[in-house]
């Protein structure tokens, strides 16, 4: 529940974990209540990114960098048509925003949509915290007349928890809707929203792909009917182990042997589609800063994350699957979860993480080059045949 009166530096606000801890604050963006798993984002910069990416939807993002707000809110960055987090957290908001792209404050964005937040906490202790106890609910309560501490502690373990939530449907696009190639058309894609980031399609645009965005509920004849060289299934909130009809969409895409590729939520659903389980992460990876190697060259690469399940699968092995043999394909240096997946029988392969990488860095870009030279493979060994 949000209430969407413009919040003051003055106003009081509290945020309430699971387990009793309290940090109180000031109230930014939107004065109100709001409830969400408390999670934290190490990226620097690129906050406006974060806030419209769909993957955050009931989350509340903890913002690790201290000075947020610095470059204001500008009309071109976003990611989708609408802020997603649950709810902000940042120690120092900026007075004053300072770009010559910045069209409106932070404060006056996250007010004008809704989103409750707030500031003067110490985001750096609340870090440790979660670092510590894991990701949790949390509730942010801001005005002058606050509930008592018990009652709001009562309130945000009566909240539901993200395991077993199944949030796709709810963020991804009720229509289909198509983005065109940049230049010469040389591929169709279909790609299942599952809470796609605007940057995905365009990153394929930009290498001749037309790109059909279809619902998360799209059945098999919906995908082929746009006759796809290859079917993307982007990233996107919520428990992986809810997601049965993606799965099941994925096991059909691979009985046919067109080239697949998936991030994030993505990852998570070929490698149930596989036979592999995720999991729970006891605090995530977020942020622009994760050290990612892909196996197959050697390369470290810096990567764009934002997850909070993984895939289940040995890292140590080829392992045999219905679809042939597949292997991990990218590792987490921090924490050895596994970032890709890859099939070695049939053309299809997965990352963790966001290779779109708005905004920034750009080290996994080559990830849409390699999507593009397997449906190139592919058609050619289809005109062979």
């Amino acid at each position: 529940m949000t209430t969407s009166t413009r919040g003051a530096s003055k106003t009081p606000a509290v945020l309430v974990l699971e387990d009793g801890r309290m940090f109180r604050g000031r109230a930014y963006g939107a004065v109100g209540v709001t409830f969400g798993e408390a999670v934290f984002s190490t990226g620097m910069t690129g906050y406006q990114e974060t806030l419209t990416d769909p993957s955050y939807h009931r989350q509340v993002v903890v913002m690790t960098a201290p000075h947020v707000g610095n470059t204001g809110v500008n009309d071109e960055d976003p990611e989708s048509k609408r802020i997603w987090v649950a709810g902000y957290v940042v120690r120092d908001p900026a007075r004053v925003p300072s770009n010559w792209r910045s069209r409106r404050s932070l404060d006056d964005e996250l007010a004008g949509q809704g989103v409750v937040g707030i500031s003067g906490i110490d985001t750096r202790a609340l870090t440790r915290h979660l670092r510590e106890r894991g990701a949790m609910r949390v509730g942010i309560f801001s005005g002058n007349a606050l509930p008592d501490e018990g009652t709001m502690l009562s309130e945000v373990r009566q909240a539901p928890e993200m395991k077993g939530a199944n949030l796709s449907a709810e963020v991804a696009t009720k229509e289909a809707y198509v983005v065109p190639a940049i230049g010469a058309k040389k591929f169709t894609v279909a790609a299942v929203d599952l809470g796609i980031k605007g940057m995905t399609p365009h990153r394929m645009a930009e290498r001749g792909i037309e790109v059909h965005v279809l619902p998360a509920t799209a059945t098999v004849e919906e995908v082929y009917a746009v006759r796809p060289d290859g079917v993307f299934f982007s990233n996107g909130p919520g428990d992986p182990a809810t997601a049965d009809h993606p799965v099941s969409l994925m096991r059909a895409v691979l009985e046919r042997g067109t080239p697949l590729f998936g991030i994030c939520f993505g990852n998570q659903i070929l490698g149930r589609a596989l036979g592999f389980g995720t999991y729970k992460l006891k605090y995530g990876h977020r942020g622009i800063n994760q050290p990612v190697q892909d196996r197959t060259t050697g390369k470290v690469e810096v990567t764009a994350h934002n997850h909070g399940f993984a895939v289940d699968a040995p890292l140590d092995k080829v392992s045999e699957t219905p679809y042939g043999r597949a292997e991990v394909s990218h590792v987490c240096l921090n924490d050895n979860v596994v970032e890709g997946l890859q099939l070695l029988d049939r053309p299809a392969f997965s990352v963790q993480y966001h290779p779109e990488a708005a905004a920034g860095p750009h080290d996994a870009a080559y990830l849409f080059d390699r999507f593009t030279s397997l449906m190139s493979t592919v058609q050619m060994e289809g005109q062979r045949a």
